[in-house]
């Protein structure tokens, strides 16, 4: 007598038409070029939802509804140069600067550890390295994306305005040499404060507080060295070297001349460049060093 057969018997196997990928593997240089235009897009809330864009759209018209209204003064009271300089407007408003820094930077770290989304990443094709130059890259240009737009509208309306070509010339390069500064040094800091710890709420208050305690501690020293003086003697002048927003700010002055002269913070003379723009260089590269080690252990 046979067996009976049972409802195994009555399967079927169905063809659904999975079919491994042929087409060409684009590699590790085009994974690494996506990952750095989606965070340069991320930090500025593109791609997420409504409420990620207001407050870096609201940092980006804070610091530009400014140079509009100055570039307005000047045309108006026909002034021969425009109310701030270039390379100043960017360390006056280095305040709405620094919020940016400190409210987007977790946004492209802090999130990828905490939803630990991190190894993924570094499944295939890209590696530690990769993502490290990526995000580093990524938030440098939004940094430095942040500060031109203002000094944009600054030499575009002093051209409009018919003031002097080669003097504003001159000075919006110089600017644009402090926002490449500003961009690398202070943000390299804040990226490894922002690897530190998977919460950006703790990766917010670090960065933030780490570059207003500084430059709070630097202008404590400074006026403690400088006295009931008006003008800031060279030894105070070192201090700046404890806060990396100072530090830009004292370097660019001394490297090209300007910063007015009322309180003008500056390198101390031609050692003082050299020893400030070793620092600045310093900053950059031991915290990209610190965040290559930092994700060998991720």
């Amino acid at each position: 007598m046979p067996p009976e057969s049972g409802p195994a018997d009555t399967g079927v196997i169905h063809d659904i038409g999975y079919r491994g990928y042929a087409g060409p593997r684009l590699g590790r240089a085009y994974a690494t070029r996506s990952l750095f235009t989606q965070s340069l897009r991320a930090a500025y809330g593109l791609g997420r939802s409504g409420k990620s864009k207001v407050l870096p759209m609201l940092v980006l018209g804070v610091l530009t509804v400014p140079a509009v209204i100055m570039v307005a003064i000047a045309l108006f009271t026909n002034a021969a140069r425009l109310p701030l300089d270039y390379p100043r407007y960017l360390s006056s408003f280095g305040l709405i600067v620094s919020i940016f820094l400190a409210s987007q930077t977790p946004v492209l770290l802090s999130r990828d550890l905490r939803y630990h989304t991190v190894p993924l990443y570094f499944s295939r094709p890209i590696t530690r390295g990769d993502y490290v130059r990526a995000k580093f890259a990524a938030m440098f240009c939004a940094q430095f994306l942040l500060m031109l737009a203002p000094l944009v509208v600054l030499y575009v309306g002093a051209l409009l305005g018919r003031l002097d070509f080669a003097y504003n010339t001159e000075h919006f390069l110089i600017g644009l040499v402090a926002a490449v500064l500003y961009a690398l040094v202070p943000t390299s800091v804040a990226l490894v404060i922002a690897a530190a710890t998977p919460r950006r709420g703790f990766g917010v208050a670090g960065i933030m507080g780490y570059l207003a305690v500084s430059s709070v501690l630097v202008a404590i020293l400074t006026r403690i060295g400088t006295g009931f003086e008006v003008t800031v003697p060279d030894s105070a002048q070192w201090a700046a070297l404890l806060s990396p927003t100072d530090l830009v700010e004292s370097l660019t002055n001394q490297l090209f001349d300007v910063g007015g002269t009322v309180g003008r913070m500056h390198a101390p003379g031609a050692l003082g460049a050299v020893v400030f723009l070793a620092v600045a260089a310093g900053m950059a590269a031991g915290a990209y060093g610190l965040l290559l080690r930092r994700y060998r252990s991720v």
